[in-house]
């Protein structure tokens, strides 16, 4: 079964100290928000055994949102 992709792990950052960073910055804020929405659309496909190249196509989108909030945490 398909599992929610853990982000907090995958920044060495506690969920807390970036929800706290989230409230003050509003790209940050949308940037989340659209990573939970890919991570939901990766579990959805692997879920319903959507064809590999789908699958990986919604992993690379998702892995762009998450470079983009490394980059929002870090400025």
């Amino acid at each position: 079964m398909p599992v929610k992709h853990d982000l907090y792990q995958d920044l060495g950052l506690n969920k807390d100290d970036v929800q706290q960073r989230r409230m003050s910055n509003s790209r940050l804020d949308v940037l989340l928000t659209q990573y939970d929405a890919a991570d939901k659309e990766v579990v959805d496909a692997e879920s319903a055994s959507a064809n590999d190249d789908d699958v990986e196509k919604l992993k690379k989108k998702r892995l762009l949102i998450k470079d983009k909030i490394v980059d929002q945490l870090g400025a």
